[in-house]
């Protein structure tokens, strides 16, 4: 793939999910577009090009990409100590003053964050005072955490076994997951660089985007965080993966720690 046919494809993916791609990438990105173009019978990158911009009035070609390219990397009880420490910190205290806090996990792929969070609210007996919003791009996901069924690098080494024992059912075919787990998450197909879409949510006391931001260049993320700042109600929170910090980026948001994990808020809640 030629510097200028990466460019195009580069800015085309950016502009429909968000996701970035580096001039270092292009070797990767050749392989799963010329995969994906394969089989859809393009023996041309260009030809495959000028049918996702200039021949595509659905945006179906471009979502079908989008669904080859995003990364599914997910698995229960992923960076499990700041979801107990939300849990304890934040939700736990709403609920006490009678609250119904709404939860959104975003960009949650095949659902295993928001169903670990809905685990350690259910071990609490909390399950049913928390509305639990989940929401991913590619459908293929959704569809797949409304089974209830996952392969086995769901459940990785290092995870609680008492919890897992509780909630999951592990077999050589893979794990599944308990139907009240399950059934205590909504999903919904949301693209985050669709303003409409994000809005169209509603308002969230919790936002989870975690492990999203390192697929984005800083300018989208200034972008993304203005949105979800937007959807988020007085004193509510933003996690994102720990990995990941929010505090170069010059936003309305101010890190605070709790139970050994780090959150944000606007600066001006107290």
């Amino acid at each position: 793939m030629s510097p200028q046919l990466f460019a195009i494809f580069a800015s085309l993916i950016e502009a429909e999910c968000g996701v970035h791609y580096s001039p270092n990438d292009r070797d990767l990105l050749q392989a799963k577009l010329a995969a994906h173009a394969s089989e859809l019978g393009f023996d041309s990158l260009l030809d495959f090009y000028y049918r996702l911009r200039y021949d595509d009035p659905d945006g179906a070609a471009k979502q079908a990409l989008v669904e080859a390219l995003v990364v599914h990397e997910t698995y229960f009880f992923r960076e499990l100590p700041p979801l107990r420490a939300l849990v304890a910190e934040y939700l736990v205290p709403l609920i006490d003053r009678r609250r119904t806090p709404r939860v959104w996990s975003a960009a949650c792929s095949t659902g295993e964050e928001p169903f670990t969070l809905a685990m350690l609210l259910d071990e609490r007996g909390l399950l049913g005072e928390v509305e639990l919003v989940a929401t991913d791009i590619s459908d293929a996901a959704i569809v797949k955490a409304k089974q209830g069924q996952f392969g086995k690098r769901s459940l990785r080494d290092g995870h609680p076994i008492e919890l897992a024992q509780r909630y999951l059912d592990k077999s050589p075919r893979g794990v599944t997951l308990a139907p009240r787990i399950r059934d205590a998450v909504g999903f919904a197909r949301v693209n985050l660089v669709d303003v409409d879409q994000v809005r169209a949510l509603g308002v969230f006391d919790v936002i989870l985007c975690r492990n999203v931001l390192i697929y984005m260049r800083d300018a989208q993320i200034a972008r993304l965080l203005g949105e979800l700042e937007a959807v988020l109600t007085p004193r509510g929170v933003i996690a994102v993966g720990v990995s990941e910090s929010l505090l170069r980026f010059g936003t309305a948001l101010r890190c605070e720690e709790r139970g050994g994990a780090f959150f944000y808020r606007r600066a001006g809640d107290a």
